[in-house]
């Protein structure tokens, strides 16, 4: 009997889909219509263009890892998956009902996850933690949590452009994030600012990060630590960028094709950043991989 179940539970994805069609539908059910609203409503917007790419690499990453995760499946706890789903399938039926993007993305994972659980157990989960907590990153976040997060960083950057630039020579001042160069008032938004792109270069260089370094997990939190960092100067460049943009060329050229350019260029210059710093940290790596050997 045990040798069967272990047999069942350590399945490929491909046989569990060909053995287990109904519950395979109901799922469907639960994830395809979230993930069309999803799609349409954030992976269409610079916050979530990055969404596409995370889904397809993360699944990419849990079928890499999935081999030694199934060798351990064990089904989980029905009491403690039932609860879980006793209180997760209320709130998307509510989210579906109101159509708030983030619940629905929020809910569906979760009852994916709970299944998943259900299926195969803890143990499993836990090796395949990375790809599962990196795929939660194509769903939007809470549009109120992301503004009250990213609000002192707006400000920050908008008082360090204007300091930059008064510095220079420029007839510039700001309150808040309000600024006057010259002759325009612009307002630092938070996509003028990059910040929408910070989940993206979050997400992307987390990957980067796994796939490199996941053997040394003490190296691979002093790159996530650098991530921040890196997209704040990033940041706070696009900005001098459109500010200089708009003083000598006019407000229609710093809302043009400059204004996007200047957000594309932003975020490959702090991607090829985390690039540099993981290639000058070398000895800072090698210390604590000798470290971890210790």
């Amino acid at each position: 009997m045990e040798a069967g179940l272990l047999t069942k539970h350590s399945q490929t994805p491909v046989e569990w889909i060909r053995s287990t069609p109904i519950l395979v539908i109901g799922l469907l059910a639960v994830i395809v219509p979230v993930m069309i609203h999803v799609g349409q409503e954030s992976w269409s917007t610079e916050q979530g263009a990055h969404g596409p790419i995370v889904l397809a690499t993360g699944l990419w990453l849990l079928s890499r890892e999935w081999g030694a995760a199934r060798a351990i499946a064990r089904p989980g706890s029905w009491l403690v998956g039932g609860v879980l789903l006793a209180v997760l399938l209320p709130l998307y039926l509510f989210a579906r009902v109101t159509s708030i993007v983030e619940i629905e993305g929020a809910t569906m994972y979760a009852i994916v996850l709970t299944t998943a659980y259900l299926l195969w157990g803890a143990a499993t989960i836990r090796v395949v933690w990375f790809p599962l907590f990196y795929l939660a990153f194509m769903f939007p976040p809470p549009d109120t949590l992301f503004a009250m997060l990213t609000q002192p960083l707006k400000i920050a950057i908008s008082q360090w452009a204007v300091g930059i630039l008064h510095a220079a020579g420029y007839p510039i001042a700001g309150s808040g994030v309000s600024i006057q160069i010259g002759q325009y008032d612009m307002l630092v938004a938070a996509a003028c600012a990059g910040l929408n792109s910070m989940i993206s270069l979050t997400a992307l260089g987390m990957f980067y990060i796994y796939i490199r370094h996941s053997a040394n997990w003490r190296y691979m939190l002093f790159l996530v630590a650098c991530i921040l960092p890196v997209a704040i100067v990033a940041n706070l460049v696009r900005v001098i960028i459109l500010l200089l943009v708009t003083y000598h060329f006019g407000e229609a050229a710093g809302q043009g094709f400059i204004h996007e350019a200047a957000g594309l260029t932003m975020f490959m210059s702090a991607l090829l950043g985390i690039f540099l710093i993981d290639s000058l940290a070398a000895p800072i790596r090698d210390r604590l991989a000798a470290r971890g050997a210790a």
